[in-house]
């Protein structure tokens, strides 16, 4: 397993593990506003699959997927929304590192005026722009009186989940 796909597969896992834990919560936890990033739970989660989603389809030259909306935000849309496009974005991963197109670039048109932007660092940003987001959703999570919460780091998906 590359050092790339390791990235790709804990950054999905990972997230699907919040979404795990904020299916016990309900709606009026998940939405509960707070002083914190994008101010609730839901919200976080929501921007964590639609920057996934939106990194793919810019580095893939796809049209921008209409926004999730409804059903789509609830934890079993967002759980099937983050299964489908980690699975497109560990699919690129493997193609970019197999064809070494790491610094071939692709154009962001959401930047004004468009800009061309490598593929690697497209990859890594969707992993460490969700690490960040993640690291808020555990904060609130704790300010919702959570507790015993997973680090969520990559040596617990390791251990134990390897190949997930």
């Amino acid at each position: 397993m590359t050092t790339l796909e390791r990235l790709l597969r804990h950054d999905a896992w990972t997230t699907r593990q919040l979404l795990t834990i904020a299916c016990t919560l309900m709606d009026a936890d998940l939405d509960r506003e707070f002083d914190i990033g994008h101010r609730s739970l839901r919200r976080t989660l929501v921007h964590i699959i639609a920057n996934m989603e939106c990194w793919y389809d810019l580095m893939s030259g796809r049209p921008q997927r209409p926004g999730g909306a409804g059903a789509q935000n609830t934890i079993a849309g967002l759980t099937d929304r983050l299964d489908r496009v980690g699975a497109e974005l560990l699919e690129l991963g493997r193609r970019v590192e197999t064809e070494n197109r790491a610094d071939e670039t692709f154009a962001d048109y959401l930047d004004l005026p468009p800009r061309q932007k490598a593929l690697g660092a497209g990859l890594a940003h969707i992993i460490t722009h969700s690490m960040h987001h993640r690291a808020q959703c555990l904060h609130l999570m704790r300010r919702l009186g959570m507790e015993n919460l997973m680090e969520g780091d990559v040596f617990t998906w390791e251990n134990g989940n390897r190949g997930a």
